[in-house]
């Protein structure tokens, strides 16, 4: 038996609830095969960096799977059937974390930031970035010449 972590991201128009049956729909597929799921998160809806299929958004779901091979590839292969999901990713690891993932655990740490006042100014003390140092690409007199 191996461990997998497989992410899937869904079509935005489903509700949580169809998300979750999909997701226990292939956890049955890896119990079927002979493997167990773990952990399964349920990250949410959240912004996609481009657009896929259409879609501006997607629910997020991770799975902890510890199986053979066959089973991985009969879920995979069900959920590229799947015209809900929009992309899937499985990786093969080593150990498999019971902690929250980073996904979840960004979202607390972006909550107790924007409760803060967490600003621009402070990312850029953070990162230790002088701005008095950093030169324009363009200089304010060339703006005038370019338009």
């Amino acid at each position: 038996m191996r461990f997998y972590e497989t992410v899937f991201i869904v079509r935005q128009d489903l509700t949580t609830s169809q998300v979750e049956l999909l997701a226990q729909g292939y956890a049955n597929v890896i119990r079927e095969h002979g493997g167990e799921v773990s952990k399964t998160e349920f990250c949410g809806l959240r912004a996609l960096a481009y657009r896929i299929k259409k879609n501006r958004k997607g629910h997020y779901v991770l799975m902890n799977i510890t199986s053979g091979v066959a089973g991985v590839a009969e879920m995979e292969r069900q959920m590229k059937l799947n015209e809900d999901i929009l992309r899937i990713l499985t990786v093969r690891v080593d150990v498999l974390d019971n902690n929250p993932s980073p996904l979840m655990q960004q979202r607390s740490y972006r909550d107790d930031n924007y409760r803060g006042g967490f600003s621009d100014d402070d990312a850029v003390e953070e990162v230790g970035i002088d701005l008095a140092a950093v030169e324009p690409i363009v200089a304010p007199e060339e703006i005038g010449e370019i338009a």
